[in-house]
């Protein structure tokens, strides 16, 4: 820490660099924050400070800056990274958190006044006395008075463009509440930090083990449990791998491709697209209960790592392998169930990874989805005849959902689609937009917008 340094508080200067890490080098906010509060020693009060402070200003980015425009002479994007960077922390401290406006103003300026100089320091505030002269509320009616999607994105901090997709996906579903109640219901949920929630992996852990630890059960998956206040590394089950960190909604893709059920044999199981390896954790552990075994499959070579990771000390693997899930390395009919995990937009998980909504253009949505189907084809020609497949994607996006199993239907003859209702249990409002398909939300259910359709290799007929 340098001798400047020594002036910033110590929660506010971990937060402006977890805003660099994820500027810089494209970092994910929720993987070097517990770093930051290492290296500065924060625990407690300040750690939650810290975090909230970092995350919370990703998640209102958006607004903050369409606030900080209106009281700044020239383009925003002219005002030198660092220093954008702390505004927006001021912002939230004086529009969103308990922070007294001069302790807001005051820390900012010291932290610019040592990150910059003492010029930007002066600017800065300038400026956020500026902010300081209205609530959040007043800003938005200021910038945004008439309701509708530039209102909606201004006021939840999301992209104009995701909100008109996120509508688009929520008119397919059940009915909606008039002018646009819950979309503005789910544009909320994605800014609000969702609990931590921890698998207990069948055989390794249980979730009584987990609740004599101060966790409680989920309601969804019966090997879920919302993790205890506290460091993570405190629990037991956690430090030896036989439980994990890994959304409920997950857990329901990995039973729902676990249990569904296949004619014939079922011994053969593979993840085709593993990475990182939580769901592949609780697939093994489920094939090994039941004398099967898991192949995972992952396409980039350090995210095989993790898989291996994950699945250190576990049964039923048969081995990870770094492998094009589009051009798999198996010859066809190899396996008897198959998930297809897919890499998506990731636009249903953006509660957890408040980054990503600025991260995504609509240009990758359009270059995900030939990958998409690529990798949904392919686990076709991989599971034999009478067997099953899981499609699943992080997204509730038409194109990433619908969309590409209409697009697989249309160019085969020997694929059907089976409901998927009684695999993830009766969970109320969760028909996704193909019939017998299935689409969680943030709002409705908690759980990340996990997008899930079953199909079936059809048996050959016999001669």
């Amino acid at each position: 820490m340098s001798r400047n340094d020594r002036r910033v508080d110590p929660a506010r200067l971990a937060a402006f660099e977890v805003l660099k890490a994820v500027r810089v080098d494209d970092a994910y906010a929720n993987l070097v924050l517990p770093h930051a509060l290492a290296t500065h020693g924060l625990s407690g009060r300040d750690a939650a400070f810290a975090t909230e402070l970092a995350s919370g200003t990703l998640r209102q980015q958006g607004t903050y800056d369409a606030v900080l425009a209106a009281c700044i002479d020239r383009p925003l994007s002219k005002v030198e990274a660092k220093v954008r960077d702390a505004l927006r922390l001021g912002c939230h401290q004086l529009l969103s958190m308990r922070v007294p406006d001069h302790a807001a103003i005051n820390s900012t300026v010291e932290l610019v006044k040592s990150k910059v100089g003492p010029g930007a320091a002066s600017f800065t505030n300038a400026v956020l006395r500026k902010v300081a002269t209205r609530s959040l509320e007043e800003w938005v009616d200021e910038l945004a008075p008439a309701p509708g999607v530039a209102r909606d994105a201004l006021e939840f901090s999301h992209p104009a463009w995701i909100v008109d997709l996120l509508a688009a996906s929520l008119r397919v579903g059940p009915p909606s509440p008039p002018n646009g109640a819950e979309l503005r219901r789910l544009l909320a949920a994605d800014n609000a930090a969702p609990r931590v929630t921890l698998v207990a992996r069948p055989g390794r852990a249980t979730v009584a083990e987990l609740v004599d630890l101060g966790a409680e059960p989920t309601m969804l998956s019966p090997y879920g449990a919302m993790a205890p206040a506290g460091s993570l590394a405190d629990l037991a089950p956690v430090r030896e791998r036989r439980a994990g960190v890994q959304d409920e909604g997950s857990q329901l893709v990995a039973l729902a491709a676990a249990d569904a059920p296949v004619d014939g044999p079922d011994e053969r199981w593979l993840d085709l697209c593993a990475g990182p390896g939580g769901k592949s954790a609780l697939l093994a552990a489920l094939a090994a209960q039941r004398g099967a075994t898991l192949l995972a499959n992952e396409a980039q070579f350090h995210r095989a790592r993790l898989v291996a990771q994950n699945l250190t000390g576990a049964e039923g693997v048969a081995g990870v392998v770094t492998g094009d899930g589009a051009r798999p390395p198996y010859r066809s009919g190899s396996f008897d169930r198959v998930l297809v995990d897919a890499p998506c937009s990731g636009l249903g998980a953006l509660r957890r990874r408040p980054e990503s909504r600025w991260r995504r253009t609509a240009t990758d949505i359009d270059e995900l989805v030939p990958l998409q189907v690529a990798l949904l084809s392919s686990a076709l020609d991989l599971v034999r005849p009478g067997g099953a497949v899981l499609y699943a994607t992080c997204s509730p996006v038409l194109a990433e959902t619908s969309e590409v199993v209409d697009a697989v239907f249309a160019a085969r003859t020997d694929v059907t689609l089976e409901p998927l209702g009684g695999l993830v249990g009766d969970i109320a409002e969760s028909a996704g937009p193909v019939d017998g398909t299935v689409q969680l939300w943030p709002h409705r259910h908690q759980t990340d917008a996990m997008f899930m359709a079953l199909l079936r290799r059809l048996p050959t007929m016999s001669s």
